[in-house]
């Protein structure tokens, strides 16, 4: 005969059940909150994570390339052109300097005083020999002028003639030395005050002194050139003449070209002078917006493929009076960029910053 539990034992029994029951109620909410608390910080940090930029560039047989797509070409403005090979004047590299031009300045206005002294002087001269022969007249006719009076009439006559003859041969003096420091063409231009000599001493335009290399050899001088100063500018010149004296510098022939005054052609500066000659060479004309500067070299950039480019040096020796270059170790139909090369080079700088290395070499 069984024994029938006591209500003391149920209770007990039922407490503990409620019990387990509570506490494994209370792990599953422990265990959902951590989940949770994961998944949200997993969310958070995948929504804060920076969005990681396409590789745009890699190395390929130790060459830098640049890979952009269609799109991204099209918004950057990259246009490229083909570059064929033709033959092209050689340009001769000569130097040049700004000539500090108050020499000439003082020299002209020294002609100047002496032509207007000149003309002071026979204007005297052309009293005092009036003087002189109503004197004589008068002397000759009865003596109706006492012989002192008509002496010093002379003496006047003879001062003034002597004079005129000194400020003639001041004259003359300054036309050869004009001549001689600066060449026949301005050399007349003192003399003769022409439109030439104005625009210098107005400053409106400036002389430079263009010398060749010792050795080298132009049977004529062009009459159109052009040079570059150390940030680029170009500017075209015009010929004058043969120079009286070589730069002491060169030791070359060496000739006078005028160009227009601006603020970046001034007295005692260096430049470039490029003169044009009639030595051919082949080669492919790069345009200067192709040409990007970076550490004192001029770079292009050239297409590889559809999506891809390259950089590449390009020497600047031979340039041209549009504003580029012609250059000889590029391949006939090359495709150079002409447009945008400016954004290529800054990819490069980017990409080369996100990975803690230095900007392209």
């Amino acid at each position: 005969m069984s024994k029938t539990p006591k209500p003391h034992r149920l209770r007990r029994s039922l407490r503990l059940l409620i019990a387990t029951l509570m506490v494994a109620a209370l792990g599953v909410g422990v265990i959902w909150g951590f989940l949770e608390g994961a998944s949200e910080r997993t969310s958070e940090a995948l929504r804060e994570a920076p969005v990681k930029a396409p590789q745009r560039i890699s190395v390929v047989n130790g060459e830098t390339v640049i890979t952009l797509d269609a799109a991204t070409q099209r918004l950057s403005g990259i246009e490229t052109v083909s570059l064929k090979v033709t033959p092209s004047n050689q340009q001769i590299r000569a130097y040049g300097t700004v000539l500090d031009l108050q020499p000439l300045t003082e020299l002209s206005n020294g002609y100047t005083n002496a032509k207007a002294q000149l003309q002071i002087t026979q204007a005297k001269l052309a009293v005092s020999k009036t003087a002189f022969e109503r004197a004589r007249n008068l002397y000759n006719d009865q003596q109706n002028m006492s012989l002192a009076q008509f002496q010093s009439a002379e003496a006047a006559y003879g001062t003034d003639q002597a004079s005129l003859a000194a400020a003639e041969s001041q004259l003359g003096t300054l036309a050869a030395t004009a001549q001689q420091a600066w060449g026949p063409i301005l050399g007349r231009a003192v003399v003769e005050r022409t439109p030439l000599l104005t625009r210098l001493i107005g400053q409106q335009s400036v002389l430079i002194q263009v010398s060749l290399s010792p050795g080298q050899a132009i049977a004529q001088p062009p009459p159109t050139a052009f040079v570059q100063a150390d940030n680029g500018a170009r500017t075209n010149i015009q010929f004058v003449s043969p120079a009286t004296k070589t730069d002491p510098r060169i030791q070359g022939a060496s000739f006078f070209y005028t160009a227009p005054a601006t603020g970046n052609l001034v007295p005692g500066l260096n430049v470039v002078a490029s003169l044009p000659s009639d030595t051919k060479r082949n080669g492919v004309i790069v345009p200067g917006s192709a040409v990007v500067w970076w550490q004192g070299r001029a770079w292009i950039y050239l297409r590889t493929g559809p999506e891809t480019f390259t950089r590449r040096d390009i020497a600047t020796n031979s340039p041209t009076a549009e504003g580029g270059y012609v250059v000889t170790d590029v391949p006939d139909m090359t495709d150079v960029v002409t447009r945008g090369a400016q954004v290529l080079l800054s990819e490069e700088f980017r990409a080369q910053v996100q990975v803690g290395e230095e900007a392209p070499k």
